[in-house]
């Protein structure tokens, strides 16, 4: 199979159909092997009905329905676990991403190696206060933090090789940095192409300003994960060290000072060094806690479920 279309969505029953018919003919003019994956992620509309209609008419239409609203990234990990062709398109279900872009993104994955394609919505039709800069600004702290080099982390167009999706574990709200996954897990060329944007041609965008605060959140913890995820001991005790010695040099100081350079000085527990030497070396203390505790979960933590399907449809 040549690919895998995977469509996350909540509530978007208005555009299911034109999207499809949109795809069925993209794939259909280029002779593409296929199949359209959708994962309704706890749609409280006809969402499911919808793509139960698309499915009985289409064998390339697939289904899966979860339980309850899990996430984008469960949703995402969901149809990756079923994926099957040998380039994976994630796109957005509000019509905001255009089918047209999969021929070339397919190229670039097959002809020219690479490993993911991310669209760069290069020009937007969204507001500018309140989606268009904190997207700048967010995509241009992800760059740095991050070292990929992408315009545009959040568009929801990008192409994988089969390989990569099914190496990498989405999960939290991580589809965010699927590109940053993907260089961790060794997938290292990675590219960009620039996409048409469309303004949403029904209902309302399920994101509000909270995303991006969340959004940086993440960034943190990936920046977390990817340098001391398996190794927590390197940063908790490296910082342990640090306010150790912190201590034991004010602690070193004191006692000099008092043993043999003002012996008839103040109180040694009245001066401010003391407390700054007693603070610092159990702060010490508390970061190895910490990063002991931490290497014991790393090695403890069981496998759990993030998210559970009702119904699945032509698997």
């Amino acid at each position: 199979m040549n690919i895998s279309v995977v469509i996350p969505l909540l509530n978007e029953q208005e555009s299911l159909k034109e999207l499809y018919d949109w795809i069925a003919k993209v794939m259909q003019s280029n002779h593409f092997s296929y199949e359209v994956i959708f994962i309704d992620d706890g749609s409280t509309d006809n969402s499911w009905e919808t793509i139960e209609q698309l499915s009985a008419k289409s064998k390339h239409v697939k289904g899966i329905k979860f339980l309850k609203n899990f996430g984008k990234s469960q949703a995402l990990h969901a149809g990756f676990e079923k994926a099957q062709g040998d380039v994976v398109i994630t796109m957005d279900a509000d019509l905001q991403d255009n089918p047209d872009e999969i021929p070339e993104l397919y190229n670039m994955v097959i002809n020219q190696g690479y490993d993911l394609v991310s669209g760069w919505k290069k020009k937007r039709y969204d507001s500018i206060l309140s989606k268009n800069l904190p997207s700048k600004l967010f995509n241009w702290a992800a760059r740095k933090t991050s070292g990929v080099k992408l315009h545009d982390f959040n568009c929801g167009l990008k192409a994988y090789k089969l390989e990569v999706v099914k190496n990498i574990d989405v999960n939290g709200e991580m589809h965010r940095y699927i590109p940053v996954l993907s260089k961790n897990a060794g997938f290292a060329k990675i590219s960009e192409k620039v996409v048409l944007h469309q303004a949403r041609k029904y209902g309302e965008t399920k994101f509000g300003m909270d995303r991006f605060i969340n959004g940086f959140l993440d960034l943190i913890t990936i920046w977390f994960l990817s340098r001391f995820g398996k190794r927590p001991m390197h940063l908790f005790g490296s910082l342990g060290v640090i306010m150790f010695i912190i201590g034991f040099g004010f602690a070193l100081y004191l006692g000099i000072d008092k043993l043999f350079l003002n012996t008839s000085g103040r109180l040694i527990t009245e001066r401010p060094q003391f407390f700054i030497a007693l603070s610092t070396m159990i702060i010490g203390t508390q970061f190895f806690v910490a990063g002991f505790l931490g290497e014991i979960i790393l090695r403890s933590k069981p496998e759990r479920k993030r998210y559970s399907i009702k119904e699945e449809l032509n698997f």
